[in-house]
Protein backbone atom coordinates (compact mmCIF):
# COMPACT_ATOMS: atom_id res chain seq x y z
CA UNK A 1 0.00 0.00 0.00
CA UNK A 2 2.95 2.33 0.99
CA UNK A 3 5.98 1.02 -1.18
CA UNK A 4 6.97 1.34 -4.68
CA UNK A 5 4.09 0.41 -6.68
CA UNK A 6 3.55 0.38 -10.64
CA UNK A 7 3.68 4.08 -12.28
CA UNK A 8 0.11 5.79 -12.57
CA UNK A 9 -1.18 5.24 -15.85
CA UNK A 10 -0.93 7.84 -18.58
CA UNK A 11 -3.32 8.92 -21.11
CA UNK A 12 -2.30 8.39 -24.85
CA UNK A 13 -2.30 11.53 -26.98
CA UNK A 14 -5.53 10.73 -29.01
CA UNK A 15 -6.69 10.11 -25.47
CA UNK A 16 -5.75 14.14 -24.24
CA UNK A 17 -7.05 15.40 -27.62
CA UNK A 18 -10.24 14.05 -27.60
CA UNK A 19 -11.08 14.90 -23.95
CA UNK A 20 -9.45 18.95 -24.71
CA UNK A 21 -11.84 19.18 -27.47
CA UNK A 22 -15.20 17.65 -26.10
CA UNK A 23 -14.32 19.83 -23.07
CA UNK A 24 -13.71 23.05 -25.37
CA UNK A 25 -17.07 21.84 -26.86
CA UNK A 26 -18.93 22.10 -23.68
CA UNK A 27 -18.68 25.71 -23.86
CA UNK A 28 -18.93 26.57 -27.01
CA UNK A 29 -21.48 24.88 -28.45
CA UNK A 30 -24.24 25.08 -25.63
CA UNK A 31 -23.79 28.47 -26.16
CA UNK A 32 -22.49 29.08 -23.09
CA UNK A 33 -25.04 27.49 -20.74
CA UNK A 34 -21.99 25.00 -20.39
CA UNK A 35 -18.94 27.70 -19.97
CA UNK A 36 -18.68 26.39 -16.63
CA UNK A 37 -17.45 22.97 -17.29
CA UNK A 38 -13.97 23.89 -19.10
CA UNK A 39 -13.64 26.09 -16.16
CA UNK A 40 -14.02 23.81 -13.84
CA UNK A 41 -11.67 21.31 -15.17
CA UNK A 42 -8.93 23.69 -14.77
CA UNK A 43 -9.66 24.52 -11.37
CA UNK A 44 -9.57 20.56 -10.66
CA UNK A 45 -6.03 20.53 -12.32
CA UNK A 46 -5.02 23.39 -11.29
CA UNK A 47 -5.88 23.55 -7.69
CA UNK A 48 -5.93 27.92 -7.22
CA UNK A 49 -9.02 28.90 -5.99
CA UNK A 50 -8.52 31.77 -8.30
CA UNK A 51 -9.48 29.22 -10.82
CA UNK A 52 -12.34 28.06 -8.80
CA UNK A 53 -13.83 31.15 -7.92
CA UNK A 54 -14.03 32.16 -11.75
CA UNK A 55 -15.86 28.48 -12.76
CA UNK A 56 -18.57 29.08 -9.46
CA UNK A 57 -18.72 32.56 -10.63
CA UNK A 58 -19.28 31.86 -14.12
CA UNK A 59 -22.20 29.74 -12.92
CA UNK A 60 -25.03 32.63 -11.29
CA UNK A 61 -23.65 34.75 -14.59
CA UNK A 62 -25.32 32.44 -17.12
CA UNK A 63 -28.69 31.82 -14.79
CA UNK A 64 -28.57 35.53 -14.60
CA UNK A 65 -28.04 36.11 -18.54
CA UNK A 66 -30.95 33.89 -19.60
CA UNK A 67 -33.43 35.12 -16.91
CA UNK A 68 -32.85 38.84 -18.51
CA UNK A 69 -33.36 37.28 -21.73
CA UNK A 70 -36.54 35.42 -20.82
CA UNK A 71 -37.71 38.15 -18.60
CA UNK A 72 -37.48 41.20 -21.46
CA UNK A 73 -39.28 41.56 -24.82
CA UNK A 74 -37.15 40.35 -27.86
CA UNK A 75 -36.17 43.97 -29.13
CA UNK A 76 -35.04 45.13 -25.90
CA UNK A 77 -31.20 45.66 -25.87
CA UNK A 78 -30.76 43.95 -22.77
CA UNK A 79 -31.86 40.77 -23.68
CA UNK A 80 -28.59 41.24 -26.71
CA UNK A 81 -26.41 42.32 -24.05
CA UNK A 82 -26.97 39.33 -22.11
CA UNK A 83 -26.90 36.82 -24.61
CA UNK A 84 -23.99 38.53 -25.74
CA UNK A 85 -22.02 37.64 -22.76
CA UNK A 86 -22.83 34.21 -22.61
CA UNK A 87 -21.57 33.75 -26.04
CA UNK A 88 -18.52 35.57 -24.98
CA UNK A 89 -18.46 33.68 -21.92
CA UNK A 90 -18.65 30.20 -23.65
CA UNK A 91 -16.33 31.24 -26.22
CA UNK A 92 -13.78 32.80 -23.94
CA UNK A 93 -13.74 29.77 -21.03
CA UNK A 94 -12.59 27.24 -24.16
CA UNK A 95 -10.43 29.43 -25.41
CA UNK A 96 -8.77 29.94 -21.94
CA UNK A 97 -9.28 25.64 -21.44
CA UNK A 98 -7.45 25.40 -24.55
CA UNK A 99 -4.81 27.54 -23.98
CA UNK A 100 -4.03 25.87 -20.24
CA UNK A 101 -4.30 22.07 -21.12
CA UNK A 102 -1.74 22.51 -23.64
CA UNK A 103 0.40 24.81 -21.28
CA UNK A 104 -0.36 22.22 -18.66
CA UNK A 105 0.53 19.01 -21.18
CA UNK A 106 3.66 20.28 -22.07
CA UNK A 107 5.18 20.85 -18.75
CA UNK A 108 4.51 17.30 -17.18
CA UNK A 109 7.54 15.60 -16.44
CA UNK A 110 8.51 12.64 -18.89
CA UNK A 111 7.37 9.30 -17.30
CA UNK A 112 9.41 6.84 -17.00
CA UNK A 113 11.18 4.96 -14.08
CA UNK A 114 12.81 6.53 -11.18
CA UNK A 115 16.67 6.50 -10.48
CA UNK A 116 16.94 4.59 -7.37
CA UNK A 117 14.29 1.38 -8.94
CA UNK A 118 16.86 0.75 -11.81
CA UNK A 119 17.05 -2.79 -12.51
CA UNK A 120 14.13 -3.47 -10.19
CA UNK A 121 10.83 -4.56 -10.59
CA UNK A 122 8.13 -2.60 -9.43
CA UNK A 123 7.29 -4.23 -6.03
CA UNK A 124 7.03 -3.27 -2.43
CA UNK A 125 10.49 -1.73 -1.85
CA UNK A 126 12.37 -4.31 -1.25
CA UNK A 127 15.00 -5.78 -4.23
CA UNK A 128 14.14 -9.40 -5.86
CA UNK A 129 16.11 -12.03 -3.17
CA UNK A 130 19.66 -13.11 -4.24
CA UNK A 131 19.97 -17.23 -4.56
CA UNK A 132 21.71 -18.97 -1.75
CA UNK A 133 25.66 -18.15 -1.48
CA UNK A 134 25.62 -14.93 -3.36
CA UNK A 135 26.11 -11.75 -2.03
CA UNK A 136 23.68 -9.36 -3.67
CA UNK A 137 25.14 -6.26 -4.75
CA UNK A 138 25.21 -3.37 -2.28
CA UNK A 139 22.82 0.07 -2.50
CA UNK A 140 24.22 3.08 -3.88
CA UNK A 141 22.91 6.56 -2.53
CA UNK A 142 20.58 8.89 -4.55
CA UNK A 143 22.80 9.76 -7.58
CA UNK A 144 22.41 6.23 -9.19
CA UNK A 145 25.14 5.32 -11.01
CA UNK A 146 25.15 1.41 -12.12
CA UNK A 147 27.97 -1.56 -10.72
CA UNK A 148 29.56 -2.92 -14.19
CA UNK A 149 27.82 -6.36 -14.30
CA UNK A 150 29.81 -9.04 -12.62
CA UNK A 151 32.29 -11.23 -14.76
CA UNK A 152 30.83 -14.55 -15.88
CA UNK A 153 32.27 -17.57 -14.91
CA UNK A 154 33.60 -19.37 -18.40
CA UNK A 155 32.03 -23.18 -18.89
CA UNK A 156 33.80 -25.11 -20.33
CA UNK A 157 31.83 -24.92 -23.44
CA UNK A 158 34.27 -26.24 -25.94
CA UNK A 159 35.61 -29.25 -24.49
CA UNK A 160 31.72 -30.49 -24.07
CA UNK A 161 31.11 -29.51 -27.60
CA UNK A 162 34.28 -31.52 -28.88
CA UNK A 163 32.76 -34.33 -27.25
CA UNK A 164 29.47 -34.06 -29.11
CA UNK A 165 31.32 -34.45 -32.32
CA UNK A 166 33.32 -37.17 -31.20
CA UNK A 167 29.87 -39.16 -30.52
CA UNK A 168 28.74 -37.95 -33.45
CA UNK A 169 31.27 -38.99 -35.46
CA UNK A 170 31.27 -42.71 -34.08
CA UNK A 171 27.17 -42.42 -34.56
CA UNK A 172 28.02 -41.95 -38.40
CA UNK A 173 30.52 -44.40 -38.40
CA UNK A 174 28.23 -47.04 -36.99
CA UNK A 175 25.33 -46.34 -39.09
CA UNK A 176 27.74 -46.74 -42.51
CA UNK A 177 29.11 -49.97 -41.03
CA UNK A 178 25.27 -51.15 -40.19
CA UNK A 179 24.01 -50.02 -43.55
CA UNK A 180 26.75 -51.45 -45.62
CA UNK A 181 26.29 -54.59 -43.88
CA UNK A 182 22.33 -54.93 -45.56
Amino acid sequence: MYGHGAAPRTRSTGTVITLRVLFALAGFLTCGLLACVPLFRIAVLRGKWGDWLLAWASLPVVIVCFAVIGSVPENDHRGDVALSVILLLGALSSAWFVVFDIRHHRALPPVGPLPHTMGYQPGYGYPPAAPYGVTPPQTQPFPYTPAPPPPQPQSPAPARIDQVRAELDELSDYLRKHEDGR
